[in-house]
């Protein structure tokens, strides 16, 4: 195992462990190796056989050992009995929103509640309600974070499905005799959130490759076998260090099968049909093996020849979901989707001034290393004090410290932001002589966010209408999986920005991606221009824009669309003109 899976694994036996009621120092200790492991700058293997594991801060002989014979092994039997001791459904209802580890133990001891069922029957018939540490409150949060479950089914987030398919991929790639392997389905579409995994290739040896595909280590359970396609439950862990299952299927089809196959389970099933209807529109049969007319087969090297055999111009995967993409295709409008190399700078990023894990200086030089031209800090304002907000003093000494980093590096200069709080009633977190120190000013919801909808889109609408307010974070307040957003009339909000002159964020943090890609096209319809922003609170967190750029691009939007496609030159200007 590597230094990431290490950590995963101490900090689930930290869960686990007080899952059972473990002294809590014992606990934290696997939380701190675990950082500390994660944090290394050298690769763990060598450090296990070179025998330098108690030089690691928090590593004493008994974790020494442990870490040891997960990176020898690959496994724990300590590990295994702990999981094998812990229902699945404690760790299930961890997943609902405010319910740690020691509210689970409670309501098991209290209750034997042990998994969601029994949750969400002990809680209609009000028997959380009252315990100690649960209020009424309380109690309907847990119903209805069980209903969102219950609507998000198994799904994970995109960036927990692309870690775990690339693993795959990697796998299966370097088999000897693959020609050809493709992600499919949703993931290779970007969306949001994942059911499963979908792979097809072109194999000179299907059964050697099914063989290696349900032997993988991540396999939990094997769901079918066979020479053309086969099934497997993956165990594996998302960045919170949950673990959770995915399925994964794969497919093996013949090399000349593999353009209409790829297509086929690309989906969406929407666009396949539409695809299907064009096709016999021209005399045509399409399936996920060919494409056919009376007495004779039409051939395709590729998806691009596909769709010329169609008339089409080629529908890049993240628009195929039969929302008018075809007959822009056929009529040679679609857009020219903007890509991950046009952006040239970012502005929603956090440093230690308030919550970030990183200095200023680290994170502009990190934002240098992906290529950036140019970065914007926005820590919080001072009524986020969970986050530590920066008071008007700090906000100066911070500027200082932009200004002095400004003049050491050279190709990447740092904006003056600032992620400013709206109020409950519209009022920003700051006065205006302090809102005219910032270059520019991202404005966000953080706090009441269950106002009805009118009250709430009033609150947003006026904050929107302040002259220094420059874009609108994260519009709907949406975290995936976990909450729906606040109740907003969000095309109000968008005509209003539109008027106003204002950006709307794409929140690339694949937490929240926010807005969704149907409201990139009607922003883009009403002539918006938006901002691809990744909410980084780390250094390794700026490169989240790449989910940005997947919403954006399923959004239909080209790179005329989004302000941080511009030059410095052109930023600054427009800063300035908006001052």
């Amino acid at each position: 195992m590597d230094k990431a899976e290490v950590a995963t694994i101490l900090e689930e036996i930290a869960t686990l462990l007080e899952l059972q009621g473990e002294n809590p120092f014992r606990c934290l200790a696997y939380t701190k190796a675990a950082r500390a492991i994660e944090q290394l700058e050298e690769n763990l293997a060598d450090v296990v056989s070179e025998g330098r594991l108690d030089a690691i801060p928090g590593i004493g002989a008994a974790l020494r050992d442990k870490v040891t014979a997960l990176v020898r092994d690959g496994h724990l039997p300590f590990y295994d009995d702990l999981k094998a001791k812990t229902p699945l459904g404690l760790l299930q209802m961890l997943r609902l929103a405010g319910m740690g580890p020691k509210k689970v133990k409670a309501l098991f001891d209290l209750l034997k509640i042990d998994d969601l069922a029994k949750l969400k029957a002990a809680c209609e018939a009000d028997r959380v309600f009252g315990l100690k540490g649960f209020g009424k409150k309380t109690q309907e949060k847990i119903l209805a974070g069980l209903a969102f479950l219950d609507e998000a089914g198994e799904r994970v987030r995109i960036d927990t499905a692309q870690a775990v398919a690339d693993k795959v991929f990697a796998e299966l790639a370097k088999l000897p005799g693959v020609a050809r392997l493709e992600l499919c389905g949703s993931l290779r579409r970007r969306k949001e959130t994942i059911k499963d995994i979908d792979l097809l290739a072109v194999s000179e040896d299907p059964t050697t490759l099914m063989a290696a595909f349900v032997a993988m280590p991540m396999v939990k359970n094997i769901v079918g076998q066979g020479e053309t396609k086969s099934s497997v439950v993956l165990e594996a862990f998302d960045s919170s260090r949950k673990r959770f299952f995915i399925n994964c299927d794969l497919r093996v089809v013949a090399a000349e099968q593999f353009p209409f196959a790829l297509n086929y389970f690309t989906g969406s099933k929407e666009h396949n049909v539409a695809m299907r209807q064009r096709a016999i529109a021209r005399g045509l049969k399409l399936n996920e093996y060919e494409l056919a007319g009376p007495g004779k087969s039409v051939p395709a090297k590729d998806e691009h020849e596909l769709y010329k055999a169609l008339d089409l111009d080629y529908v890049e995967p993240e628009l195929r979901e039969n929302t008018g993409e075809l007959a822009a295709a056929a009529e040679h409008h679609l857009p020219k989707l903007v890509e991950l190399s046009d952006l040239v700078g970012t502005f929603h990023n956090h440093t230690t001034w308030s919550d970030g894990t990183n200095s200023v200086e680290e994170m502009a030089k990190a934002a240098k290393k992906l290529g950036l031209k140019y970065l914007g800090l926005a820590d919080h304002s001072p009524s986020l004090t969970i986050a530590n907000g920066l008071s008007p003093e700090r906000v100066r000494q911070q500027h200082i410290e932009i200004d002095a980093v400004n003049a050491k590096l050279k190709g990447m200069h740092i904006f003056k932001g600032i992620e400013c709080d709206i109020l409950a009633d519209g009022a920003l977190d700051y006065d205006d002589e302090t809102l005219a120190t910032f270059d520019y000013v991202v404005a966000s919801v953080h706090s009441l966010m269950n106002q009805p909808e009118a009250e709430m889109t009033a609150r947003i609408l006026k904050a929107i209408r302040h002259p220094s307010i420059t874009m609108l974070g994260h519009a709907t307040g949406r975290i995936l999986l976990r909450r729906d957003g606040y109740k907003i009339d969000l095309d109000k909000i968008l005509k209003a920005a539109a008027e106003h002159g204002t950006l709307i964020e794409i929140n690339a943090s694949p937490h929240r991606l926010d807005i969704d890609w149907i409201h990139c096209k009607r922003a883009k319809a009403l002539g918006l221009q938006l901002v691809i922003n990744p909410d980084a609170h780390e250094t390794a967190e700026l490169a989240n824009l790449r989910f940005g750029i997947d919403v954006a691009r399923r959004g239909w939007l080209e790179k005329k669309d989004v302000f941080n496609t511009q030059s410095l030159a052109e930023v600054t200007a427009a800063f300035a003109r908006r001052k």
